[in-house]
């Protein structure tokens, strides 16, 4: 088994967008980008658009220092590189609107503050075996769904919809608005997960594995439950109790004829 923790696999060349002018005309023409990376010290009126751009275009600015852009092994960076996403990420609204319009229930997954790729990966992996519509997940605070992601997910990140949004807070009001329940993984809660009613349309948050559910996140929650266990053991790793609780999901879906 390869070891993801070491391994950091630099973005190939042709995958990069190189230069000021560069990132501006990209993503002025739509172009889907994962990331861009700005050196600290940097400034300017170009800078200050690509700044509005991707904030506009909910793409994720990381501060890092010259060295770290030094590393692409790319000329003439200008202070700036953007890694071109291999996500076509979608618009919430539009994804439940068509999944609505297939005459399908509602099964999303929130993704809160998790940043290890491999969870990420074995997250989407599950998400698409056990039916997920969707995963939400924010334009700050989440990993990177690069490369190394897709591997891990086995190719699952490039065939579920990845909605990024820049507000979870919003993104939880979407759902409300659309007749959509949403429940918080939360392992203090007295619900259990069986006592969950996911035949209905229902959207799913999980925390990261230090800080759990935004507490304001968590206030707008329907619910709040937690999942069973016999052994005295702090927590389940996220990946593996998002398994869990999907498959209680499609447990409750699929219709025993």
């Amino acid at each position: 088994m390869k070891n993801f923790r070491q391994q950091q696999h630099r973005p190939k060349k042709n995958t990069l967008i190189v230069g000021r002018k560069a990132i501006i005309e990209a993503l002025q023409s739509g172009k889907q980008l994962e990331r861009i990376y700005l050196q600290t010290t940097i400034h300017g009126p170009a800078i200050d658009d690509i700044r509005r751009l991707a904030e506009l275009y909910l793409v994720p600015i990381n501060k890092v220092p010259i060295e770290k852009l030094d590393n692409f092994n790319v000329s003439n960076h200008e202070g700036c590189v953007a890694v071109i996403s291999k996500i076509q990420y979608q618009d919430l609204q539009q994804v439940i609107s068509f999944i609505v319009e297939q005459g399908q229930v509602p099964l999303f997954l929130i993704l809160d503050g998790i940043t290890d790729i491999r969870n990420i990966g074995a997250i989407a992996r599950s998400a698409f075996c056990f039916g997920v519509n969707a995963i939400i997940i924010p334009d700050k605070g989440v990993g990177a769904l690069n490369e190394d992601a897709i591997l891990t997910s086995a190719g699952a990140l490039e065939k579920i919809a990845i909605c990024r949004v820049n507000s979870l807070m919003k993104a939880v009001d979407d759902l409300h608005m659309n007749g959509i329940k949403v429940f918080a993984s939360e392992m203090t809660s007295a619900k259990k997960l069986y006592d969950l009613e996911l035949k209905d349309p229902v959207a799913i948050v999980m925390g990261g594995e230090e800080h759990g559910v935004y507490p304001a996140l968590m206030k707008i929650c329907d619910e709040q439950f937690q999942i069973p266990m016999t052994g005295d053991f702090e927590s389940l790793n996220v990946s593996v109790a998002t398994g869990i609780i999907l498959y209680e999901a499609m447990k409750q879906r699929v219709v025993t004829v």
